[in-house]
C-alpha cells in the first residue's frame, strides 16, 4: 500500500462541478519527502477541485503553523502559514509537467495525486531566513543574543575607525 495514497484523488467518477478535499498535514508527512527543516506542522489545506468536461483546476489553500528554529538565535518558534495555489490539470499525449501552473496528463489516467503540490506549497512558503518575533521586537531573552550583542562593534568603534583610515 503506498504511504500517500490519502493525497491521491480519482477524477474519472467525479460529476461535472466543484469537489472539496481536507487534509491534515502534520509532521509524518514531511517524513515521507525526507524533509527535517521542521520541528512540528500543524496546517490544514483545502483543495478546491472543478472538474470542467476537458480539465480539472485545482485550488490548494494552505493555513497553520510550523515550528522551525531562527536562524540567529536557533530557538524554536511557531510561523503563521498562509498560502494558496492554482494548478490547472490538462490530458494530453503524455505526460508533462514542465509549466509551474499546468499539469498535463495522458488521456487514459483516472488519478492525481497532489503530495507533491501540497509540500511544495507549505516549504516554499517558508521565508530563506528564519528569525523569531521575539528578536525583531527585542523581547526575546537569549543566550545567543546577549552574546552577539557583546560582540558587535558599537558606534564609537565605527566612527573612529572611520575617522582613521585616509
Amino acid at each position: 500500500m503506498k504511504p500517500l495514497k490519502a493525497f491521491d484523488i480519482q477524477f474519472v467518477g467525479l460529476k461535472l462541478g466543484k469537489h472539496v478535499y481536507e487534509y491534515d498535514i502534520d509532521y509524518k508527512f514531511f517524513e515521507h519527502f525526507e524533509y527535517d527543516e521542521f520541528n512540528a506542522t500543524n496546517v490544514k489545506v483545502v483543495l478546491n477541485l472543478e472538474k470542467k468536461s476537458t480539465f480539472l483546476e485545482l485550488n490548494f489553500l494552505a493555513e497553520g503553523t510550523i515550528n522551525v528554529n531562527c536562524d540567529l538565535t536557533n530557538e524554536p518558534f511557531d510561523m503563521l502559514v498562509n498560502t494558496s495555489f492554482d494548478l490547472v490539470v490538462q490530458f494530453g499525449n503524455e505526460y508533462n509537467n514542465e509549466h509551474e501552473a499546468i499539469l498535463i496528463i495522458p488521456h487514459g489516467e483516472y488519478e492525481i495525486n497532489v503530495a507533491q503540490y501540497i509540500y511544495e506549497l507549505i516549504v516554499l512558503s517558508v521565508p530563506s531566513k528564519l528569525v523569531h518575533p521575539g528578536v525583531l521586537d527585542g523581547t526575546l531573552d537569549s543566550e545567543i543574543l546577549k552574546k552577539l550583542e557583546k560582540l558587535s562593534p558599537k558606534q564609537k568603534d565605527i566612527k573612529k575607525d572611520q575617522e582613521e583610515i585616509d
